[in-house]
């Protein structure tokens, strides 16, 4: 247990401290956005493209995870959104909640989280994860919003393409498809910009955690409070209980093949609350508050449920 407390403690002693600087102002809530879009636009591009530039497309590219983490995620989607509306929430609240129980924050805890626990492999997960997660997770979720906030006449296709032209425009994903070239190329980088790219690399977990920390100072804590806590509750147990269930149906058909290391990387990603932009997302339809409320017991929960998932699969 002091091994795994070894890993879980850095990660929620860093947000503390992001807490700690905002609340007594010696950094603003604007810093923290700032530092927020650096580790967004920078930092985790050049961690993304590093990791997959130096390694084999053989080495980048797991399907068998792709495969596991795409339909577990699909799976919580369906099944909370059968719960939300089975609550009677609106359609508003209940596209809120799938967003919440779907979308995990893997940039800016995830990452370092597996930093400490799978060194070698933490860039790889990383990519991996933001592939499923960019490419059918996130735009499924924006989808639902985007449905549940009006225009009923528009038609949904434009819409989904509008989604993913926006996503398709994230330095991470940039920073993924570039990486991917140059491996699949096989093309030899110059070692003075390696160790630039590297360098940049390394500042993305501990300024991700300080932001993380800092962005829970001044949520507006409103709202309906069994809603977030449903929200919570199936973000840190529903989404990893589905995904280990499809990597154990896919394991045992012999449908796909995964190392140890990387399946209890594949559970531990979907065990973590959900991404930062949440709350700016749910302000669009006067959520704020809920969301709020939900991203804050789920951070704060978190701390418990990993530690255990940690302790179970490590």
């Amino acid at each position: 247990m002091i091994a795994i407390l070894a890993i879980t403690f850095p990660i929620y002693a860093a947000m503390a401290l992001g807490y700690l600087v905002v609340w007594k102002g010696w950094f603003s809530s604007d810093d923290m956005r700032s530092f927020g879009r650096y580790v967004l636009n920078i930092a985790l591009p050049a961690l993304i493209f590093s990791a997959v530039a130096a390694r084999s497309p053989a080495q980048v590219f797991q399907p068998g995870y792709v495969a596991a983490y795409a339909i577990g995620g699909l799976a919580t989607a369906a099944l909370a959104y059968l719960l939300f509306t089975w609550r009677g929430t609106d359609p508003q609240r209940r596209a809120l909640g799938v967003m919440g129980s779907t979308c995990p924050n893997n940039g800016f805890i995830g990452y370092p989280i597996m930093l400490l626990a799978f060194p070698d492999l933490a860039g790889v997960i990383l990519a991996l994860n933001l592939l499923v997660e960019n490419l059918i997770l996130i735009p499924l979720c924006l989808l639902l919003v985007e449905l549940a906030g009006g225009n009923p006449g528009q038609p949904v296709l434009p819409r989904l393409g509008r989604i993913l032209r926006d996503l398709a425009k994230m330095p991470m994903l940039i920073g993924l498809a570039l990486g991917m070239l140059v491996s699949i190329l096989g093309l030899p980088l110059p070692g003075p910009f390696l160790r630039f790219v590297d360098m940049l690399a390394a500042s993305a977990g501990a300024v991700s955690l300080l932001v993380i920390g800092g962005s829970l100072v001044g949520l507006p804590l409103h709202g309906n409070r069994s809603l977030a806590a449903q929200i919570s509750a199936t973000k840190l147990l529903l989404h990893p209980a589905l995904v280990a269930l499809a990597a154990a149906v896919l394991l045992a058909t012999g449908l796909i093949d995964l190392s140890p290391a990387l399946h209890s990387a594949l559970v531990l990603s979907a065990a973590m609350p959900m991404f930062g932009i949440y709350t700016v997302l749910a302000q669009r339809q006067g959520l704020e508050g809920a969301a709020s409320l939900a991203m804050l017991m789920a951070t704060s929960c978190a701390f418990v449920s990993l530690t255990a998932l940690l302790w179970l699969l490590t």
